[in-house]
């Protein structure tokens, strides 16, 4: 087998446009086993990215030992991502939570169910039965968990409790990608499939290092480039990441500019005639302000904003502009950075006043950073109603009272629902008095650490943690529940283009561990919720009963599941949604008449102000008339909330490493994973480093105005006045008496997109200084394919094309 941590992306299959991507089937078994020591294989799919990657899971003597791709799916075709391959290596790991833990005093003790439920349950009853009632129940939730215990949690939370409380860390990742679909075509859900790949001429990604975040995604793209007739790739991110190595132009703009260089990339393109006419005059609403809009950003106004060559922008927007068939991929550069939801949906207008939407080729992926982040805005685990239902539609509110069985009144929807930021905010000002948090690490992963790690320890508020390991998190709780996880529970879940796979029970869960759904379930029994005629509100008690409960949830809406079932995912490919009984294959891409979820009655959002966030009246919704027209939003260039200054002289940005996933609970427990990247690094461009008098390896310091961390350095080729940190460490592994801090959430500030609440992670203004001399020569990075340096070693300057100076980050 290929060295999978030295070449992430494995041996090429190239083919050509219109090809079926060839089976290339990826496994690991653990020691020396072979496929003869296996006793069965159980059907599954990845927890440990977004791409939503089908495998088998191997188990032997009762344990998980190993994983292989399935070749029959329609995402992989056998593939495997590095943490697919490796990651389930956490389920064994020693250090699991196998009995529920409560506060005594300063330290957890462990206990048993009825003690750490009752606790729970009657802290509960306490706040319910009091003044403010709902108001004090808070619950942050996952992108990790499977799609009936969102909706579990959904019903508790929106029907039993009736708290608007509720989200998840998916608003760190993904709002920015809801809230883009929404505003432009009305409702939530990808428009393109994954096989856009296999048809495309041209490829845009936009703050996305793909190569690094959805490895699979990256190898299909790549052998699309390997092939016959390749594609052409646009990469626009700051740093030298492998797709800006591959890439055939990279623009490399200034953090926090994103808007401008959209603003002026659409404004040649309409300018140059390469837009469709037709197809905005009979599919679109707001061509005429789009255009007044972007007619003052012309490429030296862009140049200068953005800090990259004005014929580089030219290049661009003619790749964009002359293509057939372009396929445009969008994530944490945009979606975390300065302007974001007004920065996604220009990469929608691309696309809509183009034609290229609905079509092989021509699609567009507002992606996600985690594997089942789709199914909490589906299901309303976190800001969003179920079903993508409007909160500010009457007709919608009713249709889940009925489907729920409660009043109307029960249902919290007189304003917008609770965004993850503020949920900290009520706990912080104390009006939030237990926060619920499930299958997340907010002690690292939430801006503004020191912030966020005083309210957790406030003595006041109520925290549960359910969980597989003892976080940085859950050492703050008062209950801390032990979770079964991925291979030891049974659900679904559904990936970037819609596509849903049934992921089975292989193993027993270790110890007293539960799934997260048998949970939520004990917790509505013992609470007792009741619906309108006095029986239980919650009935269910397995996952198939939940899964087929929130069919019936789906139907007529967009994301209709109801021609899927647990038998039809079974044996196999995953199918998308919508799928429905009259067309039980699934919709491979949406909108391909032109007809977008735009209308007053059915659109998921009224809409908003993209400078302000104000939210747009259903009269004023209806007066637009959309008739289903999908919207051209458009608003100015602005710079970003924080900005370097004299203190604080460079911009950091954060982002991922294709061998962690967000804080290491799981991959940092697999041996292979852990050693390629077991240390925070920082990111310095070789002439900035020399100003500083800082060398490879060195010891340095890097400081905002709300922390420090320290890292050493590695000097490559991201843009000058940029520093990049990963974010994914904190200290779970490092001694108590020893801890220094290293987590790139230390720095980051509290901001948030207007739209789409999503925290500013990629503009925060940073000083560098050196700490120490480096321990003579690191360790050399291990290398990809046999040449190119891994992501963040020593990697050139100039990438991709002439222009070679930095976008506000990647994911």
């Amino acid at each position: 087998m290929v060295d999978r941590i030295a070449d992430p992306w494995g041996p090429r299959t190239p083919y050509g446009p219109a090809e079926p991507w060839p089976v290339r089937v990826d496994r690991f078994l653990d020691g020396d086993l072979t496929d003869a020591d296996v006793d069965r294989w159980v059907q599954s799919a990845s927890v440990l990215h977004s791409n939503g990657d089908a495998l088998d899971i191997a188990v032997a003597d009762g344990r998980i030992v190993g994983v292989r791709g399935r070749a029959v799916d329609r995402v992989n075709r056998g593939r495997l991502d590095p943490k697919d391959l490796y990651g389930w290596q956490a389920n064994n790991s020693p250090d699991r939570l196998t009995r529920p833990l409560v506060r005594d005093g300063d330290r957890l003790v462990e206990t048993d169910w009825d003690t750490a439920m009752g606790r729970i349950v009657a802290r509960s009853k306490e706040l319910l039965d009091g003044p403010g009632g709902w108001g004090h129940f808070g619950f942050y939730t996952s992108g990790q968990l499977f799609l009936e215990e969102y909706y579990a949690l959904g019903v508790i939370g929106k029907a039993g409790l009736g708290t608007p409380h509720m989200d998840g860390n998916t608003r760190l990742c993904t709002a920015t990608a809801a809230a883009a679909l929404k505003a432009s075509f009305g409702t939530d859900g990808q428009p393109g499939s994954y096989t856009d790949v296999d048809h495309c001429d041209a490829i845009a990604l936009w703050g996305h290092n793909v190569a690094e975040t959805q490895t699979v995604l990256w190898m299909r793209m790549l052998d699309r480039r390997r092939g016959p007739n390749p594609p052409a790739m646009l990469a626009v991110d700051p740093r030298a990441t492998p797709v800006a190595r591959e890439a055939d132009l990279h623009l490399a703009v200034r953090n926090g500019t994103n808007m401008a260089l959209m603003n002026g990339l659409l404004r040649e393109i309409i300018r140059r005639g390469w837009y469709d006419r037709e197809y905005v005059d009979a599919h679109t609403l707001g061509f005429d302000e789009l255009c007044r809009i972007v007619d003052g950003y012309p490429p030296r106004r862009v140049a200068e904003i953005c800090d990259v060559p004005a014929a580089d922008v030219e290049r661009a927007a003619e790749l964009l502009g002359s293509a057939q068939r372009l396929l445009s991929t969008v994530l944490q550069g945009f979606y975390q950075s300065n302007q974001a939801t007004a920065a996604a949906c220009q990469v929608n207008n691309l696309h809509l006043i183009r034609g290229m939407i609905g079509r092989p080729g021509a699609g567009i992926y507002q992606m996600n950073g985690q594997p089942t982040a789709q199914n909490t805005r589906e299901t309303g685990a976190d800001g969003d109603l179920p079903g993508l239902r409007n909160w500010n539609n009457e007709q919608h509110i009713a249709e889940l009272a009925r489907l729920w069985n409660v009043d109307v009144d029960t249902i919290p929807h007189w304003a917008p629902p609770t965004h993850a930021m503020q949920i900290f905010r009520y706990a912080e000002q104390g009006s939030i008095k237990l926060l619920w948090i499930s299958a997340t690490n907010p002690a690292v992963s939430l801006p503004d650490l020191s912030r966020i790690r005083r309210i957790l320890a406030r003595p006041e508020l109520f925290v549960v943690v359910q969980d597989l390991f003892l976080t940085e998190t859950a050492e703050l709780a008062d209950v801390v529940l032990p979770a079964a996880t991925w291979g030891e529970k049974t659900g679904t879940f559904t990936s970037v283009d819609r596509t849903v796979h049934l992921s089975e029970k292989a193993v027993d869960p270790p110890g007293e561990a539960r799934p997260d759904l048998d949970i939520l379930l004990d917790y509505a029994r013992r609470m007792d919720f009741r619906n309108r005629d006095g029986g239980p509100l919650i009935p269910w008690t397995g996952p198939e009963e939940v899964f087929e409960a929130w069919k019936e949830c789906s139907r007529g809406r967009p994301c209709d599941y109801t021609g899927i079932s647990y038998d039809k995912l079974r044996g196999g490919s995953g199918v998308q949604w919508p799928c429905t009984e009259e067309h039980p294959d699934g919709t491979e891409r949406l909108y391909a008449d032109g007809v977008f979820n735009t209308d007053p009655d059915y659109c998921e959002t009224f809409g908003q102000d993209l400078s302000t966030g104000a939210e747009f009246t259903e009269s004023e919704y209806r007066a637009k008339e959309p008739n289903g027209r999908a919207f051209l939003p458009a608003v100015d260039y602005q710079p970003s909330p924080e900005v370097p200054d004299d203190e604080h002289p460079l911009l950091l940005t954060t982002g991922r490493t294709v061998y962690q996933f967000h804080t290491r609970t799981k991959t940092g427990r697999a041996a292979q994973l852990d050693a390629a990247a077991p240390e925070v690094w920082v990111e310095l461009n070789p002439a900035d480093a020399e100003r500083l008098g800082i060398a490879e390896g060195d010891l340095v310091g890097i400081a905002s105005p709300r922390g420090a961390v320290q890292a050493r350095a590695r000097l490559c080729g991201i843009r000058p006045g940029v520093v990049f940190l990963p974010f994914h460490y904190g200290y779970f592994d490092q001694d108590p008496g020893e801890r220094t801090p290293r987590a790139a959430n230390e720095l980051t500030i509290t901001a948030w997109d207007p739209i789409s609440k999503q925290p500013l992670f990629k503009v925060a203004a940073v000083a560098v200084a050196k700490l120490a001399d480096g321990d003579g020569v690191p360790s050399p990075a291990p290398t990809v394919g046999g040449s190119e340096p891994v992501p963040g070693a020593d990697v050139p300057a100039t990438v991709g094309g002439p222009a070679a100076e930095a976008t506000s980050g990647t994911e």
